[in-house]
């Protein structure tokens, strides 16, 4: 590790210098992507810098230990830093994690209620509110994109465009099948039913290199509709695009015109192709692969929402809170927390087994 520090602070010192150049400062474009490769560099070597500091003071303090009037306070200030250099070498372990390129970007999310009826659409419903009171905690916006509404409440499905600073790092563990266990309101002798809503999120892509062919796609328009259904536009303006060969649908309603919203669904849909050609290439690796939480498959059972215990359970990484009531009210940063940790734990762990 040490090693790829000092090429690192080697190519931090390097950047400094080029960014110093006039030829470099009068060139705006070569100067906005050396500073952002400086920026991306800069907490690692403040990093680096901060641990060889520790080091050399231990270094120093132990040259002073026998020192017979100062040998105790030595010895417990050398005991603080031999602490403070675990966690200064931990830290920098974590920041040469290899980025998720996507970590930074927009997301797209769509939830659908699955097994469980009425119950399931309601829970979708529920799902999305949680969703939406966490973006406002972090100060993010929700643009609704479709939506069908249950029958009985909730959402049969929706789907929504989270855009702010770094969403997909947060919200890219939440891909999966999300089970409830509560007693429904329609339920007349007080049983507790078990329903399940699936979760799909995928990062924005700005630009999309899929050619698709226009032969392979099918497109239904008709009136968009508002909430609880009612007609927003009397004029057929919603578009619906199926992309055949793959089975990829994707709805769009949210702009005034039928073109509008066209371009719009075609632009989803390529996010959605490329996200299901993504999957299915980290599936291939995943048998070499041991830094993943979960597989991101809608099937994949990764939490339980059981109402009556008051408990939320991601059963990735077993871990439990009991305080469904806040998390449900958008209190999701301990879960995502715990998630990142072991997420990070595993590629380190995977790093070392690739070494």
């Amino acid at each position: 590790m040490d090693e790829r520090l000092k090429i690192i602070k080697d190519k931090f010192e390097e950047l400094d210098r080029e960014l110093a150049k006039p030829e470099v400062l009068s060139d705006f474009q070569k100067l906005k992507d050396l500073s952002k490769q400086r920026s991306d560099l800069s907490l690692i070597v403040d990093k680096y810098d901060e641990y060889n500091k520790c080091l050399n003071d231990i270094s120093e303090l132990n040259l002073m230990k026998n020192d017979p009037e100062m040998g105790e306070m030595i010895k417990s200030e050398l005991e603080s830093l031999e602490s403070q250099k675990e966690v200064l070498y931990h830290e920098l372990e974590i920041l040469l994690i290899p980025k998720d390129e996507n970590d930074g970007k927009n997301i797209i999310m769509e939830i659908r209620g699955a097994a469980g009826g009425d119950e399931a659409n309601i829970f979708a419903g529920d799902l999305f509110r949680m969703y939406s009171y966490y973006a406002d905690k972090q100060g993010w916006k929700i643009d609704v994109i479709h939506a069908v509404d249950g029958s009985s409440g909730g959402y049969s499905q929706i789907e929504c465009m989270i855009k702010g600073e770094s969403v997909y790092s947060k919200l890219k563990y939440e891909s999966g099948s999300h089970r409830v266990q509560r007693i429904p309101t329609t339920e007349t002798q007080g049983r507790v039913h078990t329903s399940t809503a699936t979760v799909l999120v995928m990062p924005e892509v700005e630009d999309v290199s899929i050619e698709i062919n226009e032969a392979d796609i099918k497109m239904d328009v008709y009136h968009s509709s508002g909430a609880g259904g009612q007609s927003v536009n009397t004029a057929n303006s919603a578009v619906r695009l199926t992309h055949v060969p793959t089975g990829a649908v994707v709805t769009c309603q949210t702009e005034r015109s039928q073109l509008q919203n066209r371009e719009q669904a075609m632009r989803l849909l390529k996010i959605k192709i490329n996200d299901e050609l993504a999957r299915k290439h980290e599936a291939e690796m995943g048998s070499m692969r041991k830094s993943k939480i979960g597989t991101g498959d809608r099937s994949e059972k990764i939490r339980t929402y059981n109402y009556p215990q008051n408990r939320v359970t991601d059963h990735r990484i077993n871990y439990s809170i009991m305080d469904l009531e806040k998390v449900m009210d958008g209190n999701l940063e301990p879960i995502i927390e715990a998630l990142v940790t072991e997420d990070q734990r595993l590629k380190l762990e995977g790093s070392n087994l690739d070494a």
